[in-house]
């Protein structure tokens, strides 16, 4: 039996499966994703990672019949690069990451964009098998979208799905793209953990930051978030609502252009929050939807947290 590597990388951790014929997962590895130090050292604790996986999966590296990474940023895989991936460390330039790879794991590597692997993943083994056309929202550090169309990815020139820079507020908050008013600057983790502060210095008074560090995390994280709200944490409900609303608002406007099937969210956030948040999307999708009267369904991710990794292995057999 062939097996293959996929990577997920995150913002906030780094996620390795090995996957047999039929995507079944046979060993898998979860780390933090350094918050310095720059892309090689990234790059070698995602090797760290797939070594831990294919250890569990009783084979080495170089058993395997390649890997797949799931990456942010511009990833070009034809010249095996990834440039501008912001939410991690120091990643303007194009950084060489399939040869540093491929260097550490003695097999082939293949990059793709990280949520359209994702996404192409539900589409195949998970939430979107019976439709399609779906449009993948990955809430997690920032806000991620894969599309597929007619039972294909749709890329366009490179950068297709970016929904996370919807517009939702002309002139809004600054996104950590840069520029204002961005779905991601109200619904990524990222910029809401900096929102976050920011009030906590104008003195609102929040638990986030103390379950955060009961839980020895360094970062807001998914259930940091998750742990705060079931403690009905003001500033947390108050940041989380304006998220569903931003979040309803540009799923529905990127709906009312594509008209897809069906949505399925996924990402960290997501997927921790579960179908309660979702459905609170859902809802907050409704008043912004061309067509309300047929509305595409709405599914949490099936895949969870290893959706991302099974969606990058895939990427070994094209």
């Amino acid at each position: 039996m062939g097996i293959r590597g996929g990577i997920d990388l995150g913002g906030t951790k780094i996620q390795a499966v090995v996957v047999g014929d039929g995507a079944d997962v046979l060993g898998s590895s979860r780390m933090p994703t350094p918050t310095s130090g720059g892309p090689p050292d990234v790059a070698a604790a995602m090797a760290a990672a797939m070594r831990d996986a294919a250890e569990e999966a009783g084979a080495g590296t170089g058993d395997l019949e390649g890997v797949g990474v799931g990456s942010p940023g511009v990833v070009a895989d034809e010249d095996g690069t990834v440039a501008a991936a912001r939410n991690l460390p120091d990643w303007e330039a194009a950084f060489p990451l399939r040869d540093a790879l491929a260097s550490h794991l003695d097999t082939k590597v293949r990059l793709g964009n990280d949520v359209q692997v994702a996404t192409d993943a539900e589409f195949e083994l998970g939430a979107g098998r019976d439709y399609s056309s779906i449009l993948g929202v990955f809430w997690g550090t920032g806000v991620g979208g894969g599309i597929v169309l007619d039972g294909k990815p749709w890329l366009g020139r490179s950068a297709a799905g970016e929904i996370g820079h919807v517009v939702v507020r002309m002139g809004g908050r600054r996104c950590p793209c840069g520029r204002r008013g961005c779905m991601e600057a109200y619904a990524g983790r990222l910029a809401l953990e900096r929102r976050a502060r920011e009030l906590l210095e104008k003195g609102q008074s929040t638990k986030l930051f103390e379950i955060m560090e009961e839980r020895g995390r360094d970062r807001l994280t998914s259930g940091v978030w998750a742990r705060a709200l079931k403690a009905e944490d003001a500033v947390a409900e108050k940041l989380i609502h304006q998220a569903v609303k931003a979040l309803g608002a540009g799923i529905a406007s990127s709906e009312n252009l594509l008209d897809v099937e069906a949505v399925v969210i996924g990402g960290g956030m997501g997927i921790r929050l579960g179908e309660p948040y979702v459905k609170k999307i859902r809802d907050a999708m409704t008043p912004h939807l061309f067509v309300e009267s047929n509305p595409p369904v709405v599914h949490v991710a099936t895949l969870g947290d290893l959706g991302g990794a099974i969606g990058a292995s895939l990427l070994v057999k094209r």
